[in-house]
């Protein structure tokens, strides 16, 4: 999450829309950006639907970290998943070419 924030400008330069999404409740999502001043929301999914729906919850119910970047057609451009999914590099790149 800090990696996004530190390169917040590099998405917004290029129209892109940065948000977390979390299956933990909102007032502790509220709570970890505040901890470390995101500019971008952090969103409930508890209960896990969305995501579920996006293939990323495991077997404890909570998300496995991943990045997807999302076109303005709604279509899936970019996906980064464990490790990979810390470095903004990778997301940053496919905003800029969309």
């Amino acid at each position: 999450m800090q990696g996004y924030q530190a390169d917040i400008q590099t998405f917004t330069d290029s129209g892109a829309v940065v948000f977390g999404v979390s299956t933990d409740p909102l007032d502790t999502n509220k709570k970890f950006a505040e901890s470390l001043s995101l500019e971008f929301a952090i969103l409930s999914d508890e209960g896990g639907a969305v995501s579920k729906k996006f293939g990323v919850l495991n077997e404890r119910n909570m998300s496995n970290r991943t990045t997807f970047v999302i076109g303005k057609d709604g279509k899936i451009a970019h996906v980064e998943s464990g490790g990979g999914a810390i470095d903004p590099a990778g997301a940053a790149a496919a905003c800029s070419k969309l």
